[in-house]
């Protein structure tokens, strides 16, 4: 098995898309309707949406491969990029995905660690990221990674609201 993280570049947009919407309907599909589930991904993942966020100097993108094949993503927010105020000496993991089968490989732990490399050479005391508060598998992976849950925010899929989970991990 070899695994790689490499950065993501605008050159990168349509493969980031492609693999955001299989992954994240892999993860949600089954528990939410097809209506609001629809929009989300047409809002969060269309092209000139991820543009912008793959430009933002405050967030950044990085795939996972596994066997030569991306496997997964990881998005991490600092500043402005942000989706909660949670202060300067923070870094936001927004996203970590795993294509379903390369799931139990160890990716989304060298994912975890490659963010918090970041946090760390960017002198950041803590790193947070917000989970659906039904999504026990991601819930179980954070705890035994050191992440409490420190508080929630409504996270909208559509016109659905629901809730995530806050947790934070301390680094130093």
């Amino acid at each position: 098995m070899t695994m790689t993280i490499k950065k993501c570049t605008l050159e990168d947009t349509r493969e980031l898309q492609e693999i955001s919407v299989d992954t994240f309907n892999e993860t949600f599909k089954e528990q939410n309707s097809p209506e609001h589930l629809n929009a989300y991904l047409e809002k969060a993942f269309n092209l000139k949406q991820l543009e912008q966020e793959i430009a933002n100097c405050s967030s950044q993108f990085f795939f996972v491969y596994f066997n030569h094949e991306v496997a997964g993503y990881l998005k991490v927010n600092t500043d402005d990029a942000k989706t909660e105020e949670m202060g300067d000496e923070s870094l936001e993991i927004e996203r970590i995905y795993i294509k379903k089968k390369y799931q139990k490989h160890g990716l989304g732990k060298h994912l975890l660690n490659k963010a918090i490399e970041i946090a760390m050479e960017q002198k950041k005391k803590k790193i947070w990221l917000g989970v659906w508060e039904e999504n026990e598998n991601a819930i179980a992976f954070y705890q035994k990674k050191g992440f409490v849950q420190t508080g929630a925010h409504s996270f909208y899929m559509g016109d659905d609201e629901q809730v995530d989970l806050i947790m934070t991990k301390t680094l130093y």
